[in-house]
């Protein structure tokens, strides 16, 4: 087990455990054509204080990926092609570019409250969404590092 792979898919998962605690309030209405507005102020009020009011905290979660890419390769290096080493790496990976490609700006968007209510209720869906695959892959991530 490397310390610095660990210690980086483990806040990676507490930051995506709290992101899900305000999204799951789309469950309630997740057959629902309208999300309620009070539910969609909620959930961007959260996103615009984490992602636009935090700023340079918010930069934390970004050397928090670093951190544990940083540490699954060099163990990768230092322990040999061991599967589970190599399965801990897209494990990883994965969820990391769809947070920086899609998630993180669609929440600065979804922040602004710039869109319409219908606008703003599609964003929260596809985070909500994506948070779910991120935290069910940065859990194996962090799984098989710690069976390494």
């Amino acid at each position: 087990m490397h310390p610095l792979a660990t210690a980086g898919l483990g806040f990676l998962l507490a930051v995506l455990w709290f992101d899900l605690m305000f999204d799951v309030q789309l469950y309630r209405d997740r057959h629902e054509a309208d999300v309620a507005t009070s539910v969609i102020e909620s959930i961007s009020t959260y996103y615009r204080r984490v992602t636009t009011d935090a700023s340079p905290m918010s930069r934390l979660v970004m050397v928090a990926m670093l951190a544990a890419l940083v540490g699954l390769v060099g163990q990768l290096i230092d322990r040999g092609g061991r599967w589970f080493l190599v399965a801990a790496l897209p494990a990883a990976l994965i969820p990391m570019a769809i947070a920086a490609v899609r998630t993180v700006p669609n929440a600065v968007r979804l922040g602004s409250r710039n869109d319409s209510l219908p606008i703003q209720a599609e964003l929260a869906r596809i985070i909500f969404r994506d948070h779910l695959v991120c935290i069910s892959m940065i859990a194996v991530a962090l799984g098989l590092q710690l069976y390494a």
